[in-house]
C-alpha cells in the first residue's frame, strides 16, 4: 500500500512556545505555495474557551490545551515531512527519532480532536426543564452555552436561592 492510499493522519509537531499561531500560518502558506493541500488537509492548535475573573470583571478568553504544540492532519511523504520539518518555528514531530506517529482514534479523543460539533436549538435566557441527574424535573434559565464541550450553564433556584448547574446537552429539554 503506497503512502497516498493511507489516507490522512494526525501528526503531533513541536513548536517553540508562543509560535503556535505563526507556525499555523507560516505551514499554510507553505502548503498553498507547493500546491499541496490534498497530502496536508488541515492544520489546529487546540484550543478551550475559559472564564477568567480579572479585577472584578468576568471575560471568556481561549487559552491554549497544549502550549508549544500543534496538530497536522496530513498524508505522511518525504515531500510533507520536508515542508513541515522546514516550517520556520517547527522544532520536530513528536515520536522516536525522525519518524513521526500519527496519534491514535483513542489518542484523538482524548486530545478532543475529533468531536462532532452538535447543533443545538437552545439559546441564552431561554428556559429549560432538567431531565436527569439529581437536579431531575427542575427548571432552570440558561445562562451559557458552551459548543466546544457540550455542556449547558443553567440556573435553577433551590431553597429560594440560584444556582448555576453544569449539564450535558442531551440532559435538558426546552419548556
Amino acid at each position: 500500500m503506497s503512502e497516498k492510499e493511507q489516507g490522512a493522519q494526525w501528526y503531533v509537531v513541536h513548536t517553540y512556545s508562543g509560535y503556535e499561531n505563526k507556525v499555523k500560518a507560516n505551514l499554510e502558506k507553505s502548503v498553498e505555495n507547493n500546491n499541496m493541500q490534498d497530502l496536508i488537509q488541515e492544520i489546529r492548535i487546540p484550543v478551550e474557551e475559559v472564564v477568567e475573573i480579572k479585577s472584578g470583571k468576568r471575560r471568556t478568553v481561549q487559552r491554549k490545551i497544549y502550549p508549544g504544540y500543534v496538530m497536522v492532519n496530513m498524508v505522511m511523504t518525504d515531500d510533507t515531512w520536508y515542508i513541515v520539518r522546514n516550517t520556520r518555528g517547527v522544532t520536530g514531530f513528536v515520536g522516536p527519532g525522525s519518524r513521526p506517529i500519527p496519534l491514535t482514534d483513542a489518542e484523538m479523543e482524548y486530545a478532543g480532536m475529533n468531536r462532532i460539533p452538535v447543533q443545538i436549538d437552545i439559546a441564552v435566557g431561554e428556559e429549560v426543564r432538567v431531565l436527569s441527574g439529581p437536579l431531575e424535573n427542575f427548571t432552570g434559565t440558561v445562562e451559557d452555552v458552551d459548543t466546544i464541550h457540550q455542556k449547558i450553564r443553567v440556573v435553577v433556584s433551590m431553597f429560594g436561592r440560584d444556582t448555576p448547574v453544569e449539564l450535558e446537552y442531551d440532559q435538558v429539554l426546552r419548556v
